[in-house]
C-alpha cells in the first residue's frame, strides 16, 4: 500500500472561501485515501462554516501537533483557540492574524519534517501586511524561509504549465526586471521542477516576448533582441529546450500551446490572465524550485460570495492532489538518480572481421 501523503492546509481569510472550500474539498471521504489532511486554523471558524453550509458530516480529529495526525481523519491544529466571530466578506485585522499564525505553525512543521507538503487556502495580502505580514504573498513567504533557494511561481492544469519571471511586481517597474540572467535562472529551476517534479524527461519551454508582436523586430521595444533571444541561445547552449520569444496574442490564440510542457511568461498578468481564462477553477499554483512542497488554489478569497455555499472546491481539491503527486515524483526522482548504474569502460577488442583467415581450419 502506497504511504499516505501528510498534508498540512492552511485557514486562510476566516472571512472569505477558504474555510468553505477546504470543507467542501474534505467532505469527499475518497481524499482520505491517500492524503492525511491536518488543517491548520481554529475550531470555532470552521464550525461556523460546517454549520452555516449544512455540512455536519466534516468531524475533525483534534491534535496538538502534526506528528499525532491520524490517518483516515481530518485533523485540525487549532493555532487560535480564542478567535473572534466570523464576518463573511469583511476584511479585518483578526482574520489577519489567524491566516498568519496557520502559516508560521505549519510552515515551522514542514520545516521539522512533521507533514510532507503545504497547501495554502487564499489570504488578503492588504489585511495580512496590515496584519504585520511583511511579503507581498505566500509565495515570497515560503521563498524567503528556503535559505537562498529560487523559487518560481507555477500555475499548473490539466491544460498547460506557466511559470512567472517576476510576479508581484508594478506594471511599469517589470521591464526592468528582466534581464538575460533572470530569464536564464527561472527557466533552468522551471527545467528542472519539471523533470522532478512533473515527470517530465526532457521538457519544451516557450518562452513569451515581453513586447506586443515580439517588438517588431525593435521597433516596439528591444528587450526581445538584447534580452530575450540571448537568454534563450544561451539556454539551448546548456541543453534545455527554450524556444521563443512568442507574442503572447499568437502564442494562445493558436494551438501553440499543446506543442510545450511549459510556459515562462515575463509578469503576472501576462502569464495568469490567459491561465485563469482556459483553466478556470481548476488551476493550481505552485511554487517550485523550494525544498518543500507547497501549493494552493488559483483563486483569492472571494469576499463577495463567502459564505454564500457559491464557491467550487475544484481548484482547492486539485491542489491537494497536485502537493501529493508532486511530494511522490520528487522520492521517485530522488530514488532514480540516488544509486545509478555505473558505467564500465570499454575495453579494447580487437576486430576480429579485420583479421586473415586461418585457413587451416577449413
Amino acid at each position: 500500500m502506497a504511504k499516505s501523503v501528510k498534508i498540512g492546509i492552511t485557514i486562510g481569510d476566516k472571512n472569505g472561501i477558504g474555510p468553505e472550500v477546504i470543507l467542501k474539498a474534505l467532505k469527499d471521504p475518497r481524499i482520505l485515501s491517500g492524503i492525511t489532511p491536518v488543517i491548520y486554523g481554529c475550531e470555532s471558524v470552521l464550525n461556523h462554516y460546517k454549520k452555516t453550509l449544512g455540512f455536519d458530516q466534516v468531524n475533525f480529529e483534534r491534535v496538538s501537533s502534526a506528528d499525532k495526525a491520524a490517518h483516515k481523519k481530518i485533523n485540525l491544529v487549532n493555532v487560535l483557540k480564542n478567535e473572534s466571530l466570523v464576518k463573511e466578506g469583511a476584511e479585518e485585522e483578526s482574520s489577519g492574524s489567524l491566516a498568519i499564525k496557520a502559516i508560521e505553525v505549519a510552515s515551522a512543521d514542514i520545516s521539522s519534517g512533521k507533514i510532507d507538503a503545504i497547501v495554502t487556502a487564499p489570504i488578503s495580502k492588504s489585511v495580512c501586511q496590515n496584519s504585520g505580514f511583511d511579503f507581498p504573498g505566500h509565495t515570497e513567504f515560503f521563498i524567503s524561509l528556503s535559505n537562498g533557494a529560487e523559487g518560481i511561481m507555477i500555475l499548473t492544469s490539466s491544460l498547460m504549465n506557466i511559470a512567472l519571471v517576476t510576479t508581484h511586481v508594478p506594471l511599469k517597474e517589470v521591464s526592468s526586471f528582466i534581464t538575460k540572467e533572470t530569464i536564464i535562472s527561472k527557466a533552468e529551476v522551471f527545467h528542472q521542477s519539471l523533470q522532478k517534479d512533473f515527470g517530465i524527461l526532457n521538457p519544451k519551454i516557450a518562452i513569451l516576448s515581453l513586447n506586443p508582436h515580439s517588438g517588431e523586430n525593435g521597433k516596439i521595444g528591444t528587450e526581445e533582441i538584447e534580452v530575450q533571444i540571448p537568454a534563450i541561445n544561451e539556454l539551448r547552449a546548456k541543453n534545455i529546450l527554450a524556444f521563443g520569444p512568442f507574442p503572447t496574442d499568437g502564442f494562445f490564440g493558436s494551438s501553440a500551446p499543446s506543442n510545450y510542457d511549459g510556459v515562462l511568461a515575463m509578469y503576472h498578468d501576462q502569464g495568469l490572465s490567459v491561465f485563469k481564462a482556459l483553466s478556470f477553477d481548476e488551476g493550481v499554483n505552485y511554487t517550485a524550485g523550494l525544498p518543500i512542497v507547497r501549493t494552493s488554489p488559483d483563486h483569492g478569497t472571494a469576499f463577495d460570495i463567502a459564505g454564500k455555499n457559491q464557491a467550487s472546491e475544484t481548484s482547492m481539491r486539485n491542489a491537494l492532489y497536485s502537493a501529493a503527486d508532486i511530494f511522490t515524483n520528487r522520492i521517485q526522482h530522488k530514488n532514480i538518480h540516488a544509486d545509478p548504474l555505473p558505467v564500465k569502460k570499454r575495453e579494447k577488442v580487437d576486430n576480429w572481421r579485420s583479421k586473415p583467415r586461418d585457413s587451416k581450419k577449413n
